[in-house]
């Protein structure tokens, strides 16, 4: 365990800590997507947040954000809650809702626009 750790230390001391110990992390800036692709499905995620950490020569990422989840044949998996949201955004039936999420690859913003306009 590191001393301190979870304690509100100093961002900076935290900072020269690790890099005494040999951890470097960075913040990645502008991150558009990011894929991870696993045999039976793929985990989307369009705004995340990433850092990276190099310890002892290995590379570790950490993300942190939600992903869209996409079943390997394709089907996405539409949250109820974003069916719930675009029905109330753009006043349609749950089936229109769904139909509009599949076809625009689980973005409830984007499935609102396409029926609004």
């Amino acid at each position: 365990m590191i001393p301190g750790l979870g304690r509100g230390m100093n961002p900076r001391k935290m900072k020269m800590m690790m890099k005494r110990m040999g951890i470097e992390v960075e913040e990645l800036d502008n991150v558009e997507k990011i894929l991870i692709r696993t045999a039976d499905r793929e985990y989307v995620f369009d705004d995340a947040s990433v850092s990276m950490m190099v310890t002892q020569g290995q590379t570790t990422f950490n993300i942190v954000g939600e992903p869209r989840i996409i079943e390997k044949e394709g089907a996405i998996k539409i949250p109820e809650e974003d069916i719930q949201i675009v029905m109330g955004q753009a006043g349609v039936s749950y089936e229109a809702a769904k139909k509009a999420l599949q076809e625009n690859e689980g973005n409830p913003a984007e499935a609102i626009i396409s029926l609004m306009g």
